[in-house]
This record gives structure tokens, sequence and C-alpha cells, in this order.
């Protein structure tokens, strides 16, 4: 039933995305590799199984350095590339909203072991679609089966990444609009749990307290702290968050489940505990009440319309035959 519903999902994206060029939807399909390195898939599920056996909050990061790669570039694996003495204003990584990636040696393992295999064959930005999958299934999030062929690309900027990521002041409707800008709609933008600029999951994973603190001390002229948050909520955070010299290494979960894959995120947002503002906007704005609501209620409708929005969602921009290349590693273009 879902290999059917992908397949009709990737048809309407190569049609309708923008700046997609001449992809060949013979080259990103489901089952890419099963010729050329039919252990692919399996060496990547064992690394990703492996790192968040040993640490749950790689998942979170890995869900979220797919995202950021995406948003720029489209996916390239361009936030994956290391700064060189070469790369004028730094490369993607190197950006604000990027500072905090991790997940990295993750995708450097499992591209080590798929060169040792199947050298030159499998790609980083495929990579870490597949680590991005297995990943939110190791902590209990749904399977989907991920169209491969993706190609690496040879650019990578921090300035680009600066512009391309939303601002955590964006509006409802500047968010909607710039995932619109990428071929997604507002449902996928609910369903993918509240993007800010760090566009990443948020019903897995930790913030750090200057993300929120402003909600917390000096929110405006009437009011020392945001009033749409729940006053217990709130003095935890500021029990954790200090107004004079917080600690920067601090974080909060994004949830009370930071490690498990399910949909008190969005239960959170109707009782004033959302801990970012832009996520609580998904629950006070009209236009996105409605569907919050009922990824609060209906968990199971969520999680069957999560994977059709990742998979739309890594088709954006990608890059086939001679648009890209399958680095030998993913830090480093050839």
């Amino acid at each position: 039933m879902l290999l059917p519903l992908l397949l009709l999902l990737e048809c309407i994206v190569l049609i309708s995305l923008p700046r997609l060029g001449s992809i060949d939807a013979q080259k990103i399909q489901v089952g890419f590799y099963s010729t050329t390195c039919p252990q692919a898939e399996s060496i990547v599920k064992n690394v990703v199984s492996s790192a968040v056996s040993a640490n749950r909050g790689l998942a979170a990061g890995l869900l979220r350095l797919q995202f950021h790669d995406c948003f720029v570039q489209g996916c390239d694996a361009s936030v994956l590339i290391d700064t060189t003495p070469s790369t004028k204003g730094g490369a993607e990584k190197d950006a604000p909203p990027n500072k905090t990636l991790r997940g990295f040696e993750v995708i450097d393992a499992a591209k080590a072991q798929l060169e040792a295999k199947c050298p030159g064959t499998v790609s980083c930005a495929d990579i870490l679609a597949f680590a991005t999958r297995d990943a939110v299934v190791q902590v209990g999030g749904p399977r989907w089966d991920v169209p491969a062929g993706r190609r690496d690309g040879r650019i990578s900027s921090a300035a680009e990444a600066t512009s391309s990521l939303p601002d955590p002041s964006f509006s409802i409707n500047q968010l909607t609009q710039r995932f619109a800008a990428k071929g997604l709609s507002q449902d996928n933008m609910i369903t993918l749990s509240g993007k800010t600029h760090h566009l990443s999951s948020h019903t897995i994973g930790v913030a750090h307290c200057k993300t929120f603190i402003n909600r917390l001390y000096g929110f405006s002229s009437s009011a020392d702290t945001d009033p749409s948050l729940d006053p217990t909520f709130a003095q935890s955070l500021k029990a954790q968050c200090p107004r004079e010299n917080p600690n920067p290494n601090t974080v909060v979960s994004l949830d009370p489940t930071p490690n498990t894959f399910d949909n008190s995120y969005y239960s959170n947002l109707a009782l004033g505990r959302g801990l970012l503002a832009s996520d609580e906007l998904l629950f006070t704005d009209g236009s996105t009440t409605l569907n919050v609501a009922l990824n609060s209620f209906f968990g199971s409708t969520w999680l069957q319309k999560f994977p059709d929005a990742m998979v739309k969602m890594s088709l954006i921009e990608v890059k086939t035959g001679s648009q890209g290349e399958i680095r030998k590693n993913c830090r480093r273009i050839n």
C-alpha cells in the first residue's frame, strides 16, 4: 500500500517542484542500489542503529541535519562539506543556524563502510536520506521507503544557508511561503513539526536557552514573560535558564519525550507549553490551529502523513547525473 503512494508522490513532486531541472524519474527511485550495491541500506541502518543505541539524541540530530541540507541547494549533502582556505565566507555548516548541527560522524562512518564495500557508488546525499529514516525508526517513528539516486553537490555556502533557512522571527504566513517555495504545503510544514531556523522535527530533540529566553524575560512593555506560556512551564524554564548569565550549553527538551517519536509536541502546544515562539504560533494562528489540534488528538493520522511529507521534502531540488558527483569523502568535494 505504501509503495504505490510513494511512487505517486514522487511523480507529483517531479512535476510540481521548481528548479528540479531535467531529472530522469528512472534515476530517483526506491531500490536504486539493488544491483550496484545491494547492501547499501542495510549498511547504513546498522551504523545508525549502533550510533542511536549509544546516544538516542542523535536521532534528532540526523533528522535536523537532513532538513538543513535540503533547504539549502536542495538535498545534495552540501551541509556535510567542511570549510577550506578557498571557501569564501565559509561552508554551510559554519552558518549561524547550523552551528549546533550534529550527526556528521554517523554519516562519515556509513560512508567509510560503503566505500569499502561499493567504492564510488553511494552518494552522501542518499546516505543522509537513509540515515534519517533509520534514526526515526530507531526511536519509535514510522518507516518509509526512500527514493534514491541523488548526486552530491559541489557548492556549500554559509551565506546561502543563512538566507535560505527560515528565521525564528517568521510569522506563520512567512513560514508557509518559505515552504511553498520548496514545493511543500502548509500541511507538510505542520506535519514535519513546526519548522523554525532549526528546521528539525520538534517531536524529538532539544533547544538551547538562547533560542527561547526572550519569551521568559523582557518579553514586552506590558509583560515580562510571554503570556501565552503556561505559568508553571514558564517557571520551570526560568529555573533552567536564569535571566543573568544563562549557561550557553544548557539545553531543554522540545517536548516531554525528547527521545521518543510521538505526537506529544502537538498536545503541548494546546497547553501553552510550546518551547519556541514559532512553535506556539502553530496553535495560536487561526490558519493552523485546526491542523495542530487534529495532530494532537489523532496521533495515528499524523504518523501516516509524516512519511509522505519526508519523502516529498527529501526530493527538493535533487541532482542527478552530471549535476553532481559521488563524493569519496562526504566532507570534501572530489
